[in-house]
């Protein structure tokens, strides 16, 4: 019997060391295979970096008109904060009246960089007057002139940095921004040690001390209550495992952080963990690592943290909402000032360090919700990028993509179209839609005409209700909008001073009748062309495009890169074929552009992550027409607001040189107005997506949203007339005959600009039908005057 029992002992001996064998084969093989996946996942991409879009910088210059408030709005998106004192620290400004005092954050953009440094800008009359770079150690004191303060030099130029407008985010919604651990202060370590692993560089990954505190309190409340996470295990669980508290995923996270340990060193492992945490939202957004955090509580890297920030942020670890500054100040400050104490109980700060920093207010710098900005232009700009990079990469790959918006043209554009189309609707009631879809709507595109940049573009009053963008996807009739290129297709025939008829006649065509009117009657005395144009005449606009001949202006219409189809209908020359709005501000853009047409460009640059270009967009441009001819147009367009039908600019405080023209379409269902300046032009239009009518014209509906945009962006603004080019002359016509002026015969006289090629030949025969020897007669009178 005793050798029968010892004989038992010795196979439940034998089988329990065979089963340890077993155990310990399993365990191992597990962690082979893990070590496999855990270097598949962390020898690739380990994060995925949404790419973020930007808008353009924008340049400061001496001498500049500027909108006070429109900059002082772009600073703050920028995330300089305002301070009381001093700005002693990067992304800080002061501010007085006539004056602001910004200490620059760094720039780095494509093709340059520069550091930060501490400026003034003086304003003076809605100008700036000068940009100083100040000295640092000179700022001014309480009892010191403010304008007297030292300075180095002043600057001809400043260029402030782009604005982050949008972020192209996968289906996790995560923001981060990468850290280095070498670039990560001694203290943040350490207080994300004090709050979650003191130990951490001195176990192997598990903490006996903390799983065993860990299993005793699930063991008393029957249950998961108590982690004993390391920071290792807290990376394990983060990437490879659900939250689910279980005792088998708690097992597993365990194999898995012996495994990270055995193949990391502690500092990548804490790098991982720095840049992986989860911390906090933004809205939709979810806060991942101390990088963004760091921007997002305190707007500064996480090199320049202090050490009361950093335990406020390392406290958060926790529970992110629960302690979040944002929601629970007070909370977070309990929390921080526990993580405090840990790391003075650890001896990683001293008695005078801790005084001073547990006496520290939580302060925030505060933050903007995330929120799609220009959505119409993000979409027109998501169309371009999805052909040269598929969804996965813009989610993923941190890519930083610079684009042409200027998010103060976008804002004042976005604002007055919304005041403007909420004035019409105040104005006649009978505008008013219940129905969100069916609102009046509007649309504006603001581009650079010599480069072809979009600036900015409102496809439409209410993106979440509509996403359709009435500037690149509409097709309307453009009405009296299309007329300049009737004009400008006869100008090798026709001058400015050429009479047309403005008889009222009736054209055959295709078995029917069409017979033109003006918008206001009048008399039907021939009229020039140049007043033709300004006050939009229909019947002499027809007149001049029969003479032409139809099939020239179908030329000009494919010449100018107009997609849509048209056919050789008299009516044409009024604008009664469809257009895209893009397309017609395209066009205009040669008058402003001295005859080039440029593509419109939303996209200028995209880096990867690493700061390397990977496309850079050029300008294309083609040469239409003469530098002449668009200086002529121009010139035409220039009566439009001198003293046609976008007169009431001077009343609503455009006094700038400006060329333009209204546009109304039948039945009152499309008002547009299209201006320019030397340096920028924009395209509105009102109306109903059904073609509902908005019993309004161009002048009335659309030109007031023109000025009221205009006036907020000042700094596109100037008192520089339309430079002249070659190949042009001057003459003195008269007024009636559109012929030489006569001496002093003609009543009424005015200068007219002539192509060289085209010049006039005739003298007036109206008011001197006397021919040469009248002339000389007139010569000899005007020796004795």
């Amino acid at each position: 019997m005793r050798f029968l029992k010892k004989h038992k002992i010795t196979r439940a001996l034998l089988a329990s060391f065979i089963a340890s064998i077993c155990l310990a084969a399993c365990l191992v093989g597990y962690c082979l295979y893990m070590s496999v996946d855990i270097d598949k996942r962390f020898s690739s991409r380990r994060w995925k970096i949404p790419s973020t879009v930007y808008s353009d910088s924008t340049l400061l210059f001496p001498g500049q008109l500027i909108n006070r408030s429109s900059l002082d709005e772009k600073l703050k998106r920028l995330g300089y904060r305002e301070v009381k004192e001093y700005p002693g620290k990067k992304g800080q400004l002061q501010t007085t009246a006539n004056a602001v005092d910004i200490n620059l954050k760094d720039l780095n953009l494509p093709g340059r960089k520069r550091p930060g440094f501490l400026v003034r800008i003086l304003f003076e009359a809605g100008r700036i007057k000068e940009i100083r770079h100040l000295k640092a150690a000179n700022m001014p004191t309480e009892n010191s002139s403010f304008e007297n303060t030292p300075y180095e030099n002043t600057i001809d130029i400043l260029e402030l940095a782009p604005e982050e407008i949008m972020l192209f985010f996968g289906a996790e919604r995560e923001q981060r921004r990468l850290v280095a651990i070498d670039k990560v202060p001694r203290h943040l370590i350490q207080a994300i040690m004090a709050a979650e692993d003191s130990r951490f560089y001195e176990h192997f990954g598990v903490d006996p001390r903390g799983l065993l505190r860990a299993v005793y309190v699930n063991l008393k409340h029957k249950g998961i209550r108590q982690g004993g996470s390391t920071i290792t295990q807290q990376v394990a669980k983060n990437y490879f495992l659900t939250p689910e508290r279980t005792f088998t995923r708690k097992f597993r996270e365990l194999l898995i952080a012996l495994t990270l340990e055995a193949m990391y060193a502690k500092d990548e492992i804490m790098e991982i963990y720095i840049n992986e945490i989860y911390l906090g939202q933004n809205r939709s957004v979810s806060i991942n690592g101390f990088g963004e955090a760091a921007d997002f509580f305190f707007g500064k890297p996480v090199s320049h943290l202090t050490i009361a920030e950093s335990a406020t942020m390392a406290g958060l670890i926790k529970g992110p909402n629960i302690y979040s500054p944002y929601r629970n100040p007070e909370r977070s400050r309990k929390r921080r000032d526990f993580v405090l104490n840990s790391m003075h109980l650890k001896q990683w700060i001293n008695d005078e360090e801790l005084k001073t920093q547990l006496a520290e207010p939580v302060r925030t710098s505060g933050y903007t919700s995330y929120g799609k900005q220009a959505p119409y232009f993000i979409d027109y700009l998501s169309k371009q990028l999805k052909s040269l990079y598929p969804p996965e990469v813009l989610q993923s790959e941190g890519l930083s993509i610079y684009t042409t918006l200027d998010t103060q043209v976008q804002t004042a554009a976005e604002t007055a179209l919304e005041k403007g189309l909420q004035r019409l609707e105040n104005n006649n009631p009978k505008l008013l839609r219940d129905d969100p879809l069916k609102r009046l709507q509007g649309a504006v595109i603001v581009m650079q005409p010599k480069t072809g940049y979009v600036l900015a573009m409102v496809g439409g009053r209410n993106y979440p209700n509509s996403q359709f963008n009435r500037i690149t996807q509409a097709k309307r009739q453009p009405g009296s909008l299309f007329k300049p290129f009737v004009y400008l297709t006869g100008l090798d025939a026709f001058t400015p001073a050429s009479l047309l008829s403005n008889k009222k006649r009736a054209y055959e065509f295709d078995g029917k009748t069409w017979a033109p009117e003006n918008y206001s009657k009048g008399p039907e005395a021939p009229v020039r062309l140049r007043v033709a144009l300004a006050k939009s005449l229909n019947v002499p606009t027809v007149d001049l495009a029969m003479q032409i001949g139809m099939d020239r202006i179908v030329d000009t219409i494919t010449d100018f890169r107009f997609s849509t189809s048209v056919k050789a209908y008299p009516s044409l020359s009024l604008g009664s074929f469809e257009v895209i709005p893009l397309e017609l501000a395209r066009a205009y853009c040669v008058f402003a552009a001295d005859g080039i047409q440029t593509h419109p460009l939303s996209l200028k640059t995209v880096r990867d992550e690493n700061g390397k270009d990977l496309e850079r967009r050029h300008l294309n441009i083609e040469s239409l027409i003469t530098p002449a001819k668009a200086f002529m147009m121009t010139s035409m367009l220039q009566s439009v607001v001198a003293e046609g039908t976008a007169r009431s600019l001077k009343n609503r405080g455009i006094s700038y040189p400006a060329a333009g023209k209204t546009g109304t379409t039948s039945g009152f269902k499309d008002a547009w107005f299209v201006g320019y300046t030397p340096d920028i032009l924009a395209l509105v239009w009102v109306g109903f997506d059904n073609g509902d009518s908005i019993a309004a014209t161009g002048s009335s509906a659309a030109l007031p949203i023109w000025a009221e945009l205009i006036k907020q962006i000042p700094q596109y603004m100037s008192n520089v007339a339309f430079k002249k080019p070659p190949g042009l002359l001057t003459a003195v016509i008269c007024t009636e005959s559109g012929k030489l002026a006569e001496g002093r015969a003609c009543p009424l006289i005015t200068e007219e600009i002539f192509l060289d090629s085209n010049p006039p030949e005739q003298f007036c025969d109206l008011h001197a039908p006397k021919g040469k020897v009248g002339r000389i007669v007139d010569g000899i009178m005007s020796i004795f005057d």
